[in-house]
């Protein structure tokens, strides 16, 4: 992937504050005039002396001091209602991003996320996108500020002596753009690679805690410790160096300003020696160049820690830019749930060679309910998957009611069909809420109808808060056999028109097999049933038994 430039990133970033534009000019207003004011207390203060040597008339000693006053009462009152409005936006756009990255993610989801890392999404959902708060809240005020500010100041040390004007305007653009532009190119690839290294620690120890049981079990630990204390010491190298860049840069910063007073007062003192300088116009050019450096000084500081905000944000755009492998339908046709049928299909997953179906067809009838039967790893879950719209077909088509499944609009199949897989997912809430996942306007008392279809009423009521219970994260309270029951209870609930079921008695012992497969035969008659199972006894609910060998279905 090409690497985006600074310019283009912070572009892009600039783009999604269009809603908030207009508290953005705010900040920036409230900005220019405080920074102003800042400046005014030290001005006047080269106007008293002014004053007292008689160079200035046009106002008073004491009117100078009450001037000094309220721009420092103001400085306070305005870098105030700055900085309220300016976190103001970057927390609200923080959450416009955070909405669009879990938007994305939905779009993207199943199939560009299957075997996606969790720990590094984590990372940009969390950590990288808080970071983008530093250019919202202290990166584009600042730009603007300083722009504006710093331009003012020129025109002022300009009317003071053009000599003045034209030296302020060159150290402006030293350390205003190219300390930072400098300090942006060179640093550019340590702010990505510490972003990368500390997301792929996140997703280490994230993946070492799910398998904690079997670390322990194995006698891992230590490895698994050393890893983690490699990859942080990794980190630490890293941010070692973007600390010393970081402090090259302020260094260099703070020699440049400590220059342009040098030069400053030098050119002041041969002004003033060939008369083409008050000595008041010398002081005050002199203490208003040395106080107008802090916008401009802002934008030099603010280089290194862009560096990993630029990255933070290349990587959140990466997501955002991302094309999903199959696109939602959100306008097509709705479907009756009559035929299911594969035509002429062929399908193999990106970057494999193999194919997991080549010109296969079979016709699933409404209310049919067919068994699919295979080795491990030949494509029955693949099979499930493309009925579904997990992927999409390479080559032939499917079709729903003799409609094209790319063409139906995704709610409507989502709805007619339920999947229970042999790994369910539970939420970190109570059994009543992961069960109402399968429809979430349900009563509890539709709740447990379906529980007690799936056999697990019983178990929940002998649990101290029944139904309320938290099952904890990932479902760890729960055995592999009561999360896959609950599981069931969700499909029953769901009630769609197509029930998939992969492998869904993998986990129940046989008495508990038993009462499920009556229960399904009992509660499914008109339901079309897809199952797919090692187990031929969990077979014996289907009116047929399919077989996948050599990319057919048979």
């Amino acid at each position: 992937m090409e690497r985006r430039s600074g310019f283009q990133i912070m572009k892009r970033l600039i783009v999604e504050l269009k809603p908030l534009a207009p508290i953005m000019g705010i900040t920036i207003t409230l900005g220019v005039i405080g920074f102003l004011a800042s400046i005014s207390i030290v001005s006047f203060a080269g106007v008293a002396i002014g004053i007292l040597i008689g160079e200035i008339t046009s106002i008073t000693f004491k009117g100078a001091i009450l001037v000094m006053i309220l721009s420092a009462v103001l400085r306070g009152f305005l870098r105030y209602g700055e900085q309220l409005s300016g976190h103001y936006i970057a927390f609200k756009i923080l959450y416009i991003l955070r909405d669009k990255v879990f938007s994305k993610l939905r779009e993207l989801a199943p199939a560009k996320l299957e075997g996606a890392e969790k720990g590094n999404l984590i990372s940009l959902i969390t950590s990288d996108i808080e970071l983008l708060e530093v250019f919202y809240a202290h990166t584009i005020a600042p730009i603007s500020i300083a722009i504006i500010t710093n331009s003012i100041i020129t025109i002022v040390l300009y009317l003071i002596n053009p000599l003045f004007g034209l030296l302020g305007l060159v150290f402006f653009l030293i350390v205003g753009f190219v300390i930072p532009y400098l300090s942006s190119s060179l640093g550019k690839e340590a702010g990505m690679e510490y972003r990368n290294m500390f997301s792929e620690c996140n997703n280490y120890i994230l993946d070492s805690l799910r398998g904690l049981k079997e670390v322990l079990l194995f006698n891992n630990g230590e490895e698994r410790l050393n890893e983690i204390n490699s990859k942080s010491e990794r980190i630490n190298k890293h941010l070692d160096g973007i600390k010393k860049h970081e402090g090259i840069i302020k260094a260099t910063t703070d020699l440049v300003i400590m220059l342009a007073i040098l030069t400053f007062v030098a050119v002041g003192f041969y002004e003033v020696s060939v008369g083409s300088l008050s000595f008041t116009g010398m002081i005050l050019g002199i203490l208003i160049i040395s106080s107008s450096f802090g916008p401009v000084v802002a934008l030099s500081n603010l280089s290194n820690t862009l560096l990993q905000t630029f990255a933070c944000a290349e990587r959140l755009f990466s997501l955002l830019d991302e094309e999903p492998k199959v696109l939602e339908v959100k306008l097509g046709e709705e479907i009756n749930k009559e035929v299911v049928e594969y035509e002429n299909v062929s399908f193999a997953y990106p970057g494999r060679k193999e194919k997991i179906f080549e010109d296969t067809s079979i016709t699933i009838n409404k209310g049919e309910k067919i068994a699919l039967i295979g080795k491990s790893g030949i494509g029955k879950s693949t099979f499930i998957k493309l009925i579904m719209r997990f992927w999409d077909v390479d080559k032939g088509k499917i079709t729903i009611d003799n409609k094209d499944i790319k063409n139906i609009k995704t709610k409507s199949i989502r709805k007619s069909q339920t999947l229970v897989s042999q790994e369910t997912y539970l939420f970190n809430e109570s059994i009543l809420e992961n069960i109402k996942v399968g429809n979430l306007n349900a009563s509890k008392e539709e709740v447990i109808k379906a529980a007690k279809k799936a056999s697990i009423h019983n178990f929940i009521e002998t649990l101290p808060n029944g139904y309320e219970t938290k099952v904890g994260e990932l479902g760890g309270r729960l055995s592999s056999g009561e999360k896959q029951r609950i599981g069931l209870a969700r499909a029953f609930l769901r009630d769609g028109e197509i029930l998939i079921l992969d492998e869904p008695t993998s986990n129940l012992d046989t008495l508990n097999e038993g009462a499920i497969l009556k229960s399904i035969k009992e509660n499914c008659n008109d339901k079309t049933i897809i199952l797919i199972s090692h187990r031929k006894s969990t077979t014996t609910v289907c009116d047929k038994v399919l077989r996948l060998e050599n990319k057919k279905i048979v």
